[in-house]
């Protein structure tokens, strides 16, 4: 398997249509239609289904999309690394995070680019997941560090880790000493939760469900601060992500099991535009530094 057979698959799998999907790539149709041919081969897994004259994308091609996108994106990224000089970099970063990434990592990241490229300006602002996809897909944003969308809306998402959500209360909770909760010991207990747009409330409202748990929800909130002071200043609890509860010592996280809810952060593009150099370079240090500290 080589670099332009990725290549190749990625154009295809875009546009479905091997005619336009050829001209991207600058071959023959004939050509892209053999070297997709020994990629499907070589994998031995069909990646497009031919039916008459339309293109469609499997099953198998859609997971092996989403894998490898991230990978193309990170060669791209250190090959035009090596064609940019960084200390002519200048221009703008139009970036945001939900509130979990944008207390502890966004900062770590920004002064650590700032140092390295003092001459671009930074802009980055706070917003919910939902809102990230909106400007992105406007083109009003350059990157974004959130959730996987519920709804793709032309964007690319990158994964970085795996992050577990965490059962929150005051310690004087009932709760306070356990040192794990099943989520069926959830029903009937007060709990305040983010509002149903969040994509990490429908995610909480599966694992309730395969539970056969019913919290009773007092109050629902679209920002994590006031969520974490509401539980700090009541007995009703909140399930929130591991960031968001870095320096609130006062609180006692729980481990959630049975099953666990795990969210999966990354980063997000908009993938019919072109990425700009600085947003390349960002990416890069958020990489680096998501892996420094998964590490640690």
């Amino acid at each position: 398997m080589e670099l332009r057979h990725l290549r190749y698959f990625v154009a295809l799998a875009e546009v479905l249509n091997f005619t336009r999907a050829a001209e991207r790539v600058h071959v023959t149709q004939s050509t892209l239609s053999h070297q997709i041919r020994q990629l499907e081969d070589e994998l031995g897994i069909v990646l497009f289904e031919r039916v008459g004259k339309r293109v469609l994308l499997t099953e198998a091609g859609s997971v092996f999309l989403e894998q490898i996108t991230p990978a193309l994106t990170q060669v791209d990224d250190a090959v035009n690394a090596l064609h940019q000089v960084p200390e002519q970099l200048r221009g703008e970063l139009r970036m945001a995070a939900t509130h979990s990434f944008n207390v502890q990592l966004i900062p770590a990241c920004l002064a650590m680019f700032m140092e390295r490229y003092p001459a671009v300006k930074v802009v980055v602002e706070e917003l919910s997941g939902e809102d990230i996809a909106h400007r992105l897909e406007q083109g009003e944003l350059d990157l974004g560090i959130s959730y996987r969308p519920a709804i793709p809306r032309g964007l690319w998402f990158e994964p970085l880790y795996n992050e577990e959500m965490k059962l929150v209360l005051a310690k004087s909770h009932p709760l306070a000493q356990r040192r794990r909760v099943r989520m069926v010991e959830l029903n009937g207990l007060p709990m305040v939760l983010l509002t149903p747009n969040f994509s990490t409330r429908q995610l909480l409202e599966e694992c309730f469900h395969a539970a056969h748990s019913q919290p009773v929800v007092v109050a629902e909130m679209n920002a994590i601060s006031p969520m974490l002071e509401l539980v700090r200043r009541t007995h009703v609890c909140g399930i929130v992500s591991s960031n968001a509860l870095v320096g609130e010592e006062d609180l006692v996280a729980l481990p959630l099991e049975d099953p666990t809810p795990i969210r999966t952060p990354g980063l997000l593009w908009n993938r019919k535009l072109d990425r700009p150099t600085a947003t390349r370079y960002m990416a890069a240090i958020i990489r680096q530094l998501v892996k420094e500290h998964n590490t640690d």
